[in-house]
Order: structure tokens, then C-alpha cells, then sequence
């Protein structure tokens, strides 16, 4: 996928175009993705456009919420559902004081767009005055076909990556991968820890917390990759209660690895909640509840 950072492109070839921030690639953006593949045909080339940022970290800095993809896992989806080319525009001043008709102009002379998909409910332009019908008015008379791609629902309600940020954040992680169509996955560089594992019979591996939304603190059954396999795992998300450190700590425990793999990146994946954490009463106490922790990864071993 060729990625470009502004509204220019060669026009050898027409371009059908999705547009969308496509945080978290959910089923509702699965539907979006679909609409535009449709419209390729011979000679045609699929693309989207995204911002790099989410636009209210420039509208209303601070404000911005913790996304569901670091910028490269959004990039890589984007590849991986059959983008060609990807426009990975800066949401900046510029682009806030585009009016709805400067914007759409600028997908016809600068993209060479003839087709759009988006969802039913976009707004575009300036304060967001831009929406499907005024688009439709347009781009019609200028032969660019428009998709609004209706909203999916699940169990009746809409599928949107508020409502996923929400069930992540309560740690419903099993109810977002089913709004997600994929596993929630927290992928980080392993790091040195504190050590404490090792004395305590529990070696974990300590990631580099992820730049992306990460679920309630607590200990999740979980599936760790590394080197191209899969390991029952056991993920702890939290500060670390017992020993009263107050910072924010991701650690994960593999069942079936024996092996040091600082400085490597880990996967993990399949998260399901087991327990809060809290401080217990004595650290023999804390290790009694980390081997009843193992039954939630007393499956067999992956092949």
C-alpha cells in the first residue's frame, strides 16, 4: 500500500476512495471497506483517506480519546483489507478551515476520485457542515458515484469504536472482538522489569505499554505470540497493588516458554477477564491466587 501525508496523487488512474478515521477496522468499517472494493473495477485503483490524528487533538486538544490502534496497527489493517493507496493526512489547520465544497473539490482535481464510500451518518468541512446529501449534490453532476454505506448494528444497537472504547475500558474484551469482527491485540517491545516474577515462580514478560487504549486493570487469560507461535498466557494489566509502585504496568506470563526475549516484540490477544487486582495480605497469599489464576489457561498447548 503507498502511503501519502496530503490530497495529491498522480491521476494515471481513476480512484474510488473510502474516507474515515477506521479506528479499530469494525464491522461497521468492514461494510465501508466492502463498498469501495466493489466499485474497483479494471483500471480503477481502491484507496482511503484518514487522518493521522484523531481530529479532536487539534480541535480540542486533550479531549482526544484513547484510540483502539496505534497509527501503524491502523495502517497495517488498511493494507490488509486490500488498499492500495492510503492518505494519511495530517488533521491540521488546513484542513479544519476547509469548507465542505473546498474539501470535495480537492478529492476530484488533487485524488481523481470517481467513486466515495462512507458511512451514512459522515460529516465533513469545516465545523462539520458537509454531510452525504450535500456531497451527492456535488460530486453527482461531476460522474462521481456516491455509497452511504448504511450503520451496522449489533444486539440492536449500532456498532461504533465509542461503544468498543467502552466495553475495552469495562474489560469486556470477548463483546469488543465480536463488534471488532477480529481480536483486540496489545503488541509491545518486552522491556526489563522489576525481577519480581522469577522470585515469585511467575517469570513475566513486561511490555512497553502500547499507545492505545488499554483495558481495566486487572489479570486476563490471554494468547501471547512470539516468533511466529501461539502460548496460553496469563496477562496482568495494573499497578501492581501489592507492591504499592503506582505506575501502569503490562506483564505476561506464557505457559510452555522457558526463554529470555528482551528487546523482542510480543502479541497478545483472546483477552478474557479473570480477576481484579488488589493487594493481599501477605505476598504467600498473592502467590496462592496466581496458581488458582492458572486454571483459566488449563487447556492443552497449541500445536
Amino acid at each position: 500500500m503507498k502511503i501519502r501525508h496530503d490530497l495529491t496523487r498522480e491521476l494515471d488512474r481513476p480512484l474510488v476512495l473510502a474516507i474515515g478515521f477506521f479506528d479499530g477496522m469494525h464491522l461497521g468499517h468492514r461494510e465501508i471497506v466492502r463498498s469501495t472494493l466493489r466499485m474497483r473495477k479494471p483500471g480503477r485503483r481502491a484507496g482511503v483517506l484518514t487522518f493521522a490524528n484523531h481530529p479532536a487533538s487539534f480541535l480540542r486538544p486533550g479531549t482526544q480519546p484513547a484510540l483502539l490502534a496505534t497509527p501503524q496497527e491502523r495502517l497495517d489493517r488498511l493494507a490488509e483489507v486490500g488498499f492500495e493507496e492510503c492518505f494519511f493526512v495530517p488533521f491540521d489547520e488546513r484542513i479544519a478551515a476547509m469548507n465542505p465544497r473546498e474539501f470535495l473539490d480537492a478529492l476530484v482535481t488533487g485524488l481523481g476520485v470517481c467513486g466515495i464510500a462512507i458511512g451514512e451518518t459522515f460529516r465533513f468541512g469545516h465545523k462539520r457542515m458537509g454531510d452525504v446529501d450535500l456531497m451527492r449534490s456535488f460530486l453527482a453532476p461531476r460522474n462521481v458515484e456516491i455509497v452511504a454505506v448504511p450503520s451496522v448494528t449489533f444486539d440492536g444497537e449500532r456498532v461504533s469504536s465509542t461503544r468498543i472504547r467502552a466495553l475495552v475500558s469495562a474489560g469486556d474484551i470477548e463483546r469488543a472482538d465480536a463488534l471488532l469482527g477480529c481480536a483486540y491485540e496489545l503488541r509491545g517491545t518486552v522491556e526489563i522489569g522489576a525481577g519480581r516474577g522469577h522470585g515469585l515462580g511467575f517469570p513475566t514478560a513486561n511490555i512497553r505499554p502500547p499507545e492505545k487504549l488499554l483495558p481495566k486493570d486487572g489479570v486476563y487469560a490471554a494468547v501471547a505470540r512470539y516468533d511466529g507461535r501461539d502460548y496460553a498466557a496469563l496477562l496482568s494489566v495494573g499497578t501492581n497493588p501489592q507492591f504499592g509502585e503506582g505506575e501502569q504496568t503490562v506483564e505476561v506470563w506464557m505457559r510452555d516458554f522457558r526463554g529470555t526475549i528482551y528487546g523482542r516484540e510480543l502479541f497478545v490477544r483472546d483477552l478474557r477477564f479473570v480477576r481484579a487486582q488488589h493487594a493481599f495480605a501477605s505476598v504467600d497469599d498473592l502467590v496462592a491466587q496466581m496458581r488458582r489464576d492458572l486454571e483459566a489457561v488449563a487447556y492443552p498447548s497449541f500445536a
